[in-house]
């Protein structure tokens, strides 16, 4: 496995990658004790902090038995393409890329199936992510150049993306901001938590779309995109995402997935300057599920 680091973390390099890849921390401290974890071709301890354009090798041999990455003749939603980049309408249920347990039928595989693409042996083309269950619009980066580019973007915060949530309850004003921090939770791995212990800059500014007696429509932007931040910063104001597996109360008769769908994207063109902006409905599901909770 092979990692760019993109931002200064300052962070040893057992922390970032607990934080970054879906490895126990013990893990990660054992193939680093093991030699198996190199940093710009050099062995590394526990105690190294990672920089900004670090390259971090992992050599996992479990993992890499596994990890050869076949092209899938996979339908993909096409909203934009052209010679740089690609505009993706991920459907719900997809996971972007493969990880231990699920190495096949990702986006990342149906991709490979129609495109040469950038970078990265496990994430080849992936400049940002949706969730599983997290439906609509993605950038996928067909070259190197365009890559670097679009990652610094995002991490310049030059890249809009806006998501429509059905969340619980209703709200009494109309706009808001939570700026709270967000890290990996110490007792469930799985999860995402805010959290002041190894966390990271999190902010989500959302607004009412429309209110229902037990729900509410909103819509968030991201000012940064950590993972699963929309779906943890309802849960810390206590009004999740419905249907959400983790961080809500999961819905029994709907196998749809959180109601979170990315709606709309907003960028310039990395190499024309050119101002381009997309939009994608939710799913049939979503609309269904929205029609229903209007005759509550």
């Amino acid at each position: 496995m092979e990692i760019k680091v993109t931002e200064n973390s300052n962070l040893r390099i057992d922390k970032y990658l607990t934080n970054k890849i879906e490895f126990t921390r013990s893990k990660i401290q054992k193939l680093i004790k093991d030699e198996k974890v190199l940093v710009n071709k050099q062995i590394v301890n526990n105690n190294y902090k990672v920089n900004l354009n670090d390259e971090i090798v992992i050599q996992d041999d479990n993992f890499q038995e596994n990890t050869i990455i076949k092209p899938s003749n996979i339908p993909l939603d096409i909203v934009y393409e052209d010679d740089d980049l690609l505009v993706i309408n991920k459907k719900s249920g997809m996971v972007v890329h493969p990880a231990p347990g699920n190495y096949n039928d990702t986006l990342v595989n149906a991709l490979m199936g129609k495109f040469q693409l950038s970078h990265d042996k496990i994430r080849p083309g992936i400049v940002h992510r949706l969730d599983k269950d997290t439906s609509g619009l993605m950038l996928v980066a067909k070259n190197d150049y365009t890559h670097d580019k679009l990652a610094k973007m995002i991490k310049d915060k030059e890249v809009e993306r806006y998501y429509i949530a059905l969340v619980e309850g209703t709200f009494n004003h109309e706009t808001g901001t939570i700026d709270a921090p967000i890290g990996r939770d110490n007792k469930y791995r799985e999860k995402m938590t805010v959290t002041s212990i190894n966390s990271k800059k999190a902010i989500t500014h959302f607004k009412v779309l429309k209110r229902f007696p037990e729900y509410t429509l909103i819509e968030c932007k991201l000012e940064t995109g950590r993972t699963h931040q929309i779906r943890v910063h309802m849960q810390y104001i206590k009004h999740p995402v419905v249907n959400d597996p983790l961080y809500g109360k999961l819905v029994s008769d709907n196998t749809f997935g959180q109601l979170l769908h990315s709606y709309k994207i907003k960028f310039k063109h990395p190499r024309t300057g050119k101002v381009l902006e997309f939009t994608v409905e939710p799913p049939k599901e979503f609309q269904e599920i929205l029609e229903y909770v209007t005759t509550l």
